[in-house]
């Protein structure tokens, strides 16, 4: 029978809860079930709440330009996009200086959302079980760690 030694080795680097990635992963998992009830009560998706607040932030942008604020492939934003124009909170014109270019504007009904949307946030905050401070602090981290990622690609 061998005995099992709890003196760290080589392999420890291999343990599922040493990984920062299995951390950030399931972290959000979870933060995107947190938010899916609230969600539901306004008719979005977690994917479509991050481009409609792409949009709440600055209304008339490109699809190129909103998939570029949400680190996304513009192909993969598309049906996203048009599932939106469907619900009748946004729409979809092509450019008439590019027409490979596609504008994307809040119809009155995509703008009035925003209004229901406002306590999302503070929902969120309180299932986290931090504070304000702490959250922006993780943030901060998480942002510094996003633009390493990217600067080593």
């Amino acid at each position: 029978m061998t005995s099992v030694s709890s003196a760290p080795d080589s392999c420890d680097s291999l343990l599922l809860d040493n990984q920062l990635c299995f951390a950030l992963h399931s972290t959000s998992l979870l933060m995107t079930k947190v938010y899916k009830p609230l969600l539901q009560a306004l008719g979005l998706t977690y994917p479509q709440y991050l481009a409609m607040m792409v949009l709440w932030e600055r209304d008339g942008l490109t699809v190129g330009e909103i998939s570029t604020r949400l680190l996304t492939d513009p192909g993969s934003l598309t049906p996203l996009l048009k599932r939106l124009e469907a619900e009748g909170l946004l729409s979809r014109t092509r450019s008439r200086e590019d027409e490979r270019v596609v504008i994307v504007e809040l119809t009155e009904q995509g703008r009035a959302l925003r209004d229901k949307a406002r306590d999302i946030p503070q929902c969120i905050l309180g299932a986290s079980g931090q504070t304000l401070e702490q959250i922006r602090k993780l943030q901060a981290d998480l942002l510094a760690l996003r633009s390493h990622l990217q600067d080593s690609l």
